[in-house]
């Protein structure tokens, strides 16, 4: 009856029932009450987003399983003390984290976000150690500002720790297989003990953001009891909700051969017989491929070899292009009407290739089943080998055995671990691009990111997260229609997205376009209003709109839904400055740094809120902030300069302003800012030139015009002065600004005394 629950509840989980899971998951645990079946029922309900039920069902227990999944549950309440106390128990120092790699992801977030930086990085290092393909530790890594570079993150030598974590786990299965006994409570009973430290350290990565992702994926429901054919770990095998496929033909075979069914001792002799020779060429395979794939000195000619390197070579070459700076690509190939490069080209040939590889180990695969069905119909008729050593070499339907025969028998299982080999390098040369290209966008090396980015397939190119972090790139070096065009494709390829909607949003903000800010809201609200995305892009189409008022709202909103979102909280700040209230601006932006102290917008504001209220000191400390983090922003090195002007430290601000000039050529705000020090340093003729120039570039902004009076005020060009704030006011300047000019006109012949003031 146990058996039969289990195996309901977690079939229940696979097809997404989840209430019914829960629902046979209590009568489980009312009938067979014991912390296995504990962790079933908590899993259910972190399945149901129930985290507080899975809290409070596993309060108290010790199993490492069950102090994982509780820590998980605390990370959702955002209950983060207690979740490290699951995970390291203060009584046990020198306990293990419970679930190897993903235990490590999630005790580094609950140090990320309790402000313990260096604690954080050692723990997603582990992470990353345990499982290299774990991406989400390498993008907090990223994220943190620590990662290395993806060459090294995902360099060859993590290729053979995946190669022979997979044969360990290969070797393992096929030995559990030939136990004598495979029923559902032996596995219980076995996962209830102690394990290995290295047992613990194969467990699946999980997906922290997700509840569904520490319950395990889907499975087809059409094989009975197939948890059976779990290896035994730390953790029960209902846990995961699924177990893992078969990874060998054998393993197959023996699930279809137990389906069948049998009848007499004849068959079940049979049936040994088969797995211990099984068990001998899948030794041998082991050893053979392990040794030919990474020793570099196999001279033989099989096509499996051929393939294997072809693909190794191709998959190289793609890596080692991730740290290039230069590309010969534009973007136009991968946005619009598609011409293949050479690069693409090759890409073509090698899934040529591997086609073709996979086609020939198929073929070398039915034969190799063919002869083993034929084999075990021969024995089942009663036949028996002479000898020992032929029982290792298959025997066909007409009785002879060559070496050719046993050749092509090997080489079905050696092409299929080429083709695994294969899989895990192009896997990894796909990461290293992805992981270089988001490295450097985290390093706010935008340009640059922009060419890793453009190493990729078009295939790989046109996908909904890749073009966000493409329109994120344009958006940090403000080229604002690239930006817009970029998230457009995204939104078109995947309407569902959500990722770097709230900066699509701020683009749209910036471009002032606000039917299509408008649109994007109400297109994202529909999607999913509880999305923090959505509500950040409803806030800024009613900031565009001047009603910050209304805007608040719905970033608070944004804030509600996701309080570890920092956008939303600097997005907030940015309305209270705007609304005058500095105090609140000053506490949203804060809470934006305790989620994350890298987030530059909000150092950014709060030198702003600063620099309004004149406390300089303090506003040049937090625009230095913001640029140690961003040292590419013309902005943030134009507000630091004029700290520093205000500070009275003119040399220092003029070389600031300088880089901010040369980062971003079309920014006339540091031009301008540059002939306002060189005013105030009585280059008058210098900060003229520079005005001339900035005109051209905004030929209609009041404040260019008010300071060109004030100069030739200055120069005693009384006319002049006058023609410059009469077109100044003509332009409509805010209502500050109009007093100050209207008073710099009254006093023309008046000492100057606007100089604080415009």
């Amino acid at each position: 009856m146990e058996t039969l629950m289990v195996e309901r509840v977690q079939s229940s989980l696979r097809s997404f029932m989840n209430k019914n899971a829960i629902f046979l998951c209590e009568r489980l645990c009312a009938e067979f009450p014991s912390e296995l079946n504990l962790q079933l029922m908590a899993t259910c309900y972190l399945r149901n987003n129930q985290a507080y039920c899975a809290y409070h069902i596993l309060k108290g227990t010790r199993m490492p399983q069950s102090r994982y999944l509780f820590a998980f549950s605390c990370f959702q309440m955002n209950l983060l003390r207690e979740a490290e106390a699951a995970l390291c128990p203060a009584n046990e120092p020198n306990s293990e984290v419970p679930n190897g790699a993903a235990g490590h992801y999630l005790l580094g977030l609950v140090y990320r976000y309790t402000g313990r930086r260096s604690n954080a990085i050692d723990h997603f290092m582990q992470a990353l150690a345990l499982d290299p393909l774990l991406w989400a530790a390498y993008e907090e890594l990223c994220i943190l500002g620590a990662a290395e570079e993806a060459n090294e993150c995902f360099s060859d030598s993590v290729v053979a720790r995946i190669y022979d974590q997979h044969l360990s786990e290969l070797s393992s299965q096929n030995l559990y297989l030939g136990s004598e006994d495979r029923s559902l409570p032996s596995n219980r009973l076995i996962a209830s003990g102690d394990s290995s430290p290295r047992q613990s350290k194969q467990l699946p990565a999980n997906n922290l953001r997700d509840p569904h992702g520490i319950t395990g994926s889907g499975q087809s429901s059409n094989i009975p009891n197939l948890s059976q054919y779990n290896t035994p770990s730390p953790t029960a095998t209902q846990l995961s909700g699924v177990a893992p496929p078969p990874l060998c033909r054998n393993a197959q075979q023996y699930l279809n051969s137990n389906a069948l069914g049998g009848d007499g001792s004849s068959r079940l002799n049979a049936n040994a017989a088969i797995q211990a020779r099984r068990k001998v060429l899948d030794d041998g395979k082991i050893r053979k491929v392990s040794g030919r794939l990474f020793s570099g000195s196999d001279s033989g000619l099989r096509r499996s070899t051929r393939l294997s390197g072809d693909a190794m070579a191709n998959a190289n070459s793609n890596g080692s292009q991730v740290g290039g700076t230069s590309t010969s690509h534009s973007s136009s190939k991968f946005l619009g009407g598609i011409s293949l490069s050479s690069k693409m080209n090759s890409a073509v040939s090698r899934s040529l290739t591997n086609r073709k590889g996979q086609q020939w180990a198929s073929e070398n695969f039915d034969e190799g089943r063919r002869s083993e069905v034929f084999d075990d119909l021969r024995m089942d008729n009663g036949a028996t080998t002479a000898s020992s050593t032929s029982s290792f070499v298959p025997t066909f339907h007409d009785g002879r055995s060559n070496n050719q025969e046993r050749l092509n028998y090997q080489m079905g299982g050696m092409s299929h671990d080429s083709k695994l080999a294969n899989g895990i390098v192009e896997l990894l040369g796909l990461l290293r691009i992805l992981g270089e290209g988001y490295r450097l966008s985290c390093l706010h090396r935008s340009q640059e990111a922009l060419e890793v980015y453009l190493k990729l397939p078009q295939h790989q190119y046109n996908t909904g997260w890749v073009l966000s972090q493409v329109g994120k790139a344009y958006f940090e070096l403000v080229d604002f229609l690239e930006a817009d065009r970029v998230f457009d494709l995204a939104r078109r390829l995947s309407p569902y997205i959500l990722e770097g909607m709230d900066i699509y949003s701020t683009v749209l903000f910036h471009l002032k376009e606000e039917m299509k800010l408008s649109y994007l809201a109400q297109d994202l609200i529909s999607t999913d209003r509880l999305s923090p995305q959505a509500w950040c892009a409803m806030g800024n189409c009613y900031s565009l709109l001047k009603d910050h008022e209304t805007a608040l709202k719905n970033f608070l909103r944004a804030v509600q839904l996701d309080s570890r979102f920092a956008y939303a909280h600097t997005l907030c700040g940015h309305e209270y400055v705007a609304l005058e209230d500095y105090e609140n601006g000053i506490k949203c932006y804060q809470n934006a740094l305790e989620v994350d102290e890298r987030h530059y917008n909000s150092w950014y504001g709060l030198g702003v809120v600063y620099l309004r209220q004149e406390k300089f000191e303090f506003s040049e400390h937090h625009f230095r902030r913001a640029y140690r983090i961003n040292q590419r922003s013309s902005i943030i090195m134009c507000y630091l300069g004029m700290a520093l002007h205000s500070l009275k430290r003119n040399e220092e601000a003029l070389e600031i302003i300088e880089e901010a000039i040369l980062a971003d050529k079309k920014n006339p705000l540091p031009v301008y800012q540059k002939a306002n020090i060189l005013l105030s340093l009585e280059r008058c003729d210098e900060a003229l030139k520079h005005l001339e120039q900035v005109k051209e570039f905004t030929p209609c902004e009041s404040s260019i015009y008010a300071l060109m009076g004030k100069i030739y005020k200055r120069l005693n060009m009384h006319a002049k002065a006058m023609f410059y704030f009469g077109i100044a006011l003509d332009l409509k300047p805010p209502a500050a600004d109009v007093a100050a000019i209207k008073s710099a006109m009254e006093k023309l012949h008046l000492p100057d005394e606007l100089e604080d003031t415009l």
